[in-house]
């Protein structure tokens, strides 16, 4: 990646940025996009026959229609919420259960991906947790054990936040197939997937894909839920904008993705979730997959190489993505990354990454210090981290 991409976020000026799995940042075209929506067609969506109305329902749906495009979708299946969280809630309220139901997931999960699911226990439905290895593999096996013909639902997420492992989806959903039978459905976390590599949902063989617009280079309180067959969830919330018809007795729901996005939407963030599309699409998925693989090898071998570091998770790179979590013996994660701000303005997440249940099973009741990198970080950057790591480590 060249300084023409640097220059689209001035705010690296000042900072070396690696907690883009937290929420990444915003390039400036992203930003012109957003404040162009309000200084030139700021006007609601869908609601009325003006000029601006016209413009600005247009741009919206062409936004549907690319971040569709990205994944390899249709253009009615792609619903924006505020962020994955409420997406993997949706499926979560919207799907019809029944007593004895099952719902199979993964000591893996972000917490978004794990409570909706603790709390169907309350209408009866049981939940399975598959746990990896201790650097966060799993043995496609126990989803064969996990998956059968009670379970309705896998939930799993493509890539760990904390770990950053890639879990087989594909043969995940083979699985879900030959042991569920078809109506066990698969969803897919790709919060953290989604931004850093190549993804076409019919490759994947999922039912449902949740992804973030903020962490991949979108505006915060952007969200996207990628469902295959709209009609078989139900709406969750109701009002404007989501019928095609109401009487006083009856309505009847608009077809779509409108059917699904009651209220006045987000409708800045939807555009600039467009224009973040667009700006990854022209640097090329794959490209970026292989920057963020390099700088991965770099930080990876350099962490295992000092003294009283711990890496967590795999080494293999084709098992990963350019996440690193990490401890150094006799230092809280906090510490940790409080120093590597004051040494040297790197900015980096600490603690347990909302993975409480993670974080157990690792032993790690403090957690862990997490690097992030993406598009815009730089060799030069990742080699002032692991200098100021081993200073750190060398003072303990």
């Amino acid at each position: 990646m060249n300084e023409r991409i640097r220059a689209d976020f001035p705010i690296l000026e000042d900072i070396i940025y690696m907690d883009s799995a937290a929420t990444s940042l915003t390039p400036e075209p992203v930003l012109e996009a957003v404040l162009s929506y309000y200084r030139e067609y700021n006007a609601n969506v869908g609601r009325g026959v003006h000029r601006l109305s016209q413009v600005v329902s247009q741009k919206y749906q062409n936004a549907h229609r690319k971040v569709a495009e990205f994944i390899g979708a249709n253009e009615g299946e792609v619903i924006f919420t505020k962020n994955a969280t409420e997406a993997i809630n949706m499926v979560a309220y919207g799907l019809r259960w029944a007593k004895g139901d099952e719902v199979v997931t993964t000591l893996l999960e972000h917490h978004s991906n794990f409570l909706p699911w603790l709390r169907l226990r309350e209408q009866g439905v049981r939940v399975k947790i598959v746990e990896p290895s201790k650097s966060g593999i799993f043995d496609i096996s126990d989803f064969e054990q996990a998956i059968g013909d009670r379970t309705k639902l896998v939930a799993v997420t493509q890539v760990s936040n904390v770990l950053g492992t890639i879990s087989p989806i594909k043969e995940m959903a083979a699985i879900c197939k030959e042991n569920g039978g078809e109506n066990t459905l698969l969803l897919v976390d790709g919060a953290q997937s989604v931004p850093h590599i190549p993804i076409n949902v019919e490759e994947l063989g999922c039912d449902f894909l949740a992804f973030s617009g903020h962490k991949m280079l979108g505006p915060t309180g952007t969200g996207i839920l990628w469902v295959k067959n709209p009609h078989e969830l139900e709406p969750t919330f109701f009002g404007g904008g989501m019928i095609e018809t109401v009487s006083r007795d009856d309505y009847t729901l608009a077809g779509g993705y409108e059917r699904f996005e009651a209220g006045t939407p987000h409708i800045a963030g939807g555009i600039g979730l467009g224009r973040a599309v667009d700006y990854l699409n022209d640097l090329g998925m794959e490209k970026i997959r292989v920057h963020e693989e390099s700088l991965a090898k770099i930080l990876l071998e350099g962490l295992r190489d000092i003294e009283k570091v711990q890496v967590y998770g795999s080494t293999n790179l084709s098992e990963r993505i350019g996440v690193v979590s990490f401890t150094i013996t006799g230092l809280h994660p906090h510490d940790i990354a409080l120093m590597l701000d004051e040494a040297s303005d790197i900015l980096v997440r600490s603690g347990h990454h909302c993975c409480m249940p993670l974080m157990h099973y690792l032993g790690l009741e403090d957690g862990t210090v997490r690097a992030s990198v993406y598009l815009y970080n730089t060799k030069e950057e990742v080699d002032t981290f692991l200098d100021t790591v081993e200073g750190i480590a060398k003072v303990v």
